[in-house]
């Protein structure tokens, strides 16, 4: 990694990382980019994910979904990293470093929060975002498969026996991050794709989850239901935060609709981020506040 990070100023980082791939990472960033938009935060978008490119295609489909439904949905300022050319790995390091850094120093102090979606594999560009990361959000879908690819657990009650590969990244980068910024990274996992119904699997997987947050230090964030409606949003570009309305979505609300905002707002509630403005427009009020009882039943029929 090159020897001097770019500095984002004054903006807040929060990276979406998780080396398994099928994670959520690119629909929670599309999210969690929404709701500070709606909250009145002037922010930026960033897809190191060169090949993929999930978070990138998501925003050029809300875009062509604004313009072909009249509707104003906002809109980051965004920015896709290049895959790096060269010969051997130290020229493809320099250029990918090279296109990262114009991209921060372009957005100066310009933003409140920049949101960093990246691959799902160790990286170089992926290594680069977790190091400039205020908040690193890592969801993790709720099965032992996922809990893995941060450490081993073994025994009943649970003992972490080893730490995995992708969690040894996290601790790389966080403490030489801590060298240079004194409050370091706050490490949240997000359980994702929860069972609507509680199981024995489920509570097993929560208690290896407190087991490894204890021994990684990070914080456990509410879960984020299996729902179809997260997969509907993507080809419209749309988040459980936009108006629950038919001209928006394209077809009547339903109750899920509802409950998805409810989940989503408590999780970016969970990530505790430094607001540097109240959300005083009654539209961001409106748009991420929860739902009465009444207004949700009218929102669905």
């Amino acid at each position: 990694m090159a020897s001097a990070l770019p500095a984002a100023n004054s903006a807040h980082v929060i990276v979406l990382g998780n080396e398994k791939g099928g994670s959520g990472k690119s629909t929670l960033a599309m999210h969690i980019i929404v709701a500070l938009l709606k909250a009145g935060c002037r922010v930026a978008s960033i897809d190191t994910d060169s090949r993929q490119l999930s978070l990138t295609r998501y925003l050029e489909n809300r875009a062509r979904w604004a313009r072909k439904s009249g509707m104003a949905l906002e809109l980051p300022s965004h920015f896709s990293v290049k895959l790096g050319e060269g010969e051997h790995v130290r020229d493809i390091e320099a250029s990918e470093f090279a296109d990262f850094t114009e991209i921060i120093d372009r957005l100066g102090e310009t933003v409140d929060f920049v949101v960093i979606d990246t691959p799902a594999n160790d990286s170089y560009r992926m290594r680069l975002s977790h190091a400039l990361a205020d908040t690193l959000v890592t969801p993790i879908n709720d099965s032992f498969i996922d809990l893995d690819v941060l450490g081993r657990l073994e025994g009943s009650p649970f003992t972490v026996t080893g730490v995995s590969q992708y969690a040894r990244l996290v601790e790389e980068v966080r403490d030489k991050r801590l060298l240079s910024v004194p409050q370091g990274t706050d490490w949240i996992v997000v359980r994702n794709r929860l069972a609507t119904l509680s199981s024995r699997n489920q509570r097993a997987v929560i208690d290896g989850l407190d087991q490894l947050s204890g021994h990684l230090g990070f914080r456990v964030a509410s879960g984020i239901s299996e729902r179809v409606i997260f997969r509907e949003f993507f080809p419209m570009g749309l988040t459980a935060f936009d108006p629950l309305e038919r001209a928006v979505l394209g077809r009547r609300p339903t109750m899920s609709h509802v409950a998805a905002r409810a989940e989503i707002r408590e999780l970016v509630e969970a990530l505790r981020l430094p607001m540097p403005v109240p959300a005083t427009a009654p539209q961001a009020e409106e748009a991420i506040a929860p739902l009465s009882a009444a207004s949700a039943e009218q929102a669905a029929y």
